[in-house]
């Protein structure tokens, strides 16, 4: 159950994002970094259990920016669709610069798209830096159901695994009110930039879950990942299951943590869907006025879902919006 916040309410920042990926530990993702060619205009994590290797969240240099929450759904055969949800969001970074495509011409592609009606539930933010951007769902109909945000100073907005209005979720609330006073304390103590991205690294580390049997599982706790922004290791003496034969990987939503229904009615292996889960990764988008890019990833467990130490699983890149790559 993830979370991304945004702001704008930063004298210093036009735009700030950051975000929880909270995720089975063995599920295979690459770190943050720019990608390979002919994509080498982006930067961001990858999936790499499914093609296209998708991202949750990613920038160009061009100034394009997505972020992708998974809905959550009643059953494990909702949580899978055809194609993988990283398609929908290399649909926006990865479209072709001859010609610049308004965020509201691509919502409005995306709607009407077939493609997004054969992948799981979405939420999609996505847009230009210093533009609105606008928050998408697979399960809308018309572009009434569109929100636009960071459409002026002073906003702090949160995004779940619900619908972008659904104001009943604490984590979200939580968030905002967080995302505000980290804010807040870095500019009444006039800190550095570092030292702004600890205090949101700090926030995205609160948990408030509660505190089941030692044997609880992902499933188990489900019910409660609205209550908290960050999410521990869970699940980590659930018993490995074995992967079929010859089947495909494939993305499906981190809710799903029962995989043996999903798995039969798919024919796919959904092993690493199971055991260790928690909060994988977390990213700070810092996007100052004059179009200095700076984005932060940390991770926090390797492949095999041991903890990474403070600090050694961080990675911090930088880019001016419209300059070319050297």
């Amino acid at each position: 159950m993830c979370i991304a916040l945004l702001s704008t309410a930063h004298p210093s920042y036009s735009l700030i994002i950051i975000d929880n990926r909270d995720e089975y530990l063995r599920r295979p993702t690459s770190p943050a970094d720019w990608w390979p060619a002919p994509a080498s205009n982006i930067i961001g994590g990858r999936d790499l259990a499914r093609a296209p290797h998708g991202t949750w969240m990613g920038v160009t240099r061009e100034g394009k920016v997505a972020v992708l929450t998974n809905y959550r759904e009643n059953t494990s055969e909702q949580a899978i669709g055809a194609k993988s949800r990283g398609a929908i969001v290399c649909s926006w970074l990865d479209a072709p610069s001859d010609r610049k495509q308004s965020t509201r011409e691509f919502v409005q592609d995306m709607v009407a798209s077939p493609t997004a009606r054969n992948v799981g539930g979405f939420s999609l933010l996505c847009g230009y830096l210093n533009e609105p951007l606008a928050i998408v769902s697979n399960r809308s109909s018309t572009m009434d159901q569109i929100a636009w945000v960071a459409t002026e100073h002073g906003q702090t907005l949160g995004l779940s695994n619900t619908v972008f209005d659904d104001r009943s979720w604490p984590k979200i609330l939580d968030g905002e009110r967080l995302m505000n006073e980290a804010i807040a304390a870095h500019v009444q103590a006039e800190e550095d930039e570092d030292a702004l991205i600890t205090r949101f690294l700090d926030m995205l580390s609160i948990n408030t879950l509660p505190k089941l049997s030692e044997d609880a599982t992902a499933e188990d706790y489900l019910p409660h990942f609205r209550k908290s922004i960050f999410i521990p290791v869970l699940g980590a003496r659930e018993k490995p299951v074995k992967p079929a034969d010859t089947v495909v990987p494939v993305c499906v939503d981190s809710h799903t943590a029962n995989g043996t229904a999903a798995e039969q009615h798919h024919g796919m292996d959904l092993s690493f869907l199971h055991g260790a889960y928690g909060t994988q990764k977390q990213t700070v988008l810092l996007v100052s006025d004059d179009g200095r890019v700076r984005y932060f990833e940390r991770t926090l467990y390797d492949g095999d879902a041991n903890p990474i130490p403070i600090g050694q699983g961080d990675r911090s890149l930088e880019f001016q919006v419209g300059q070319a790559r050297e």
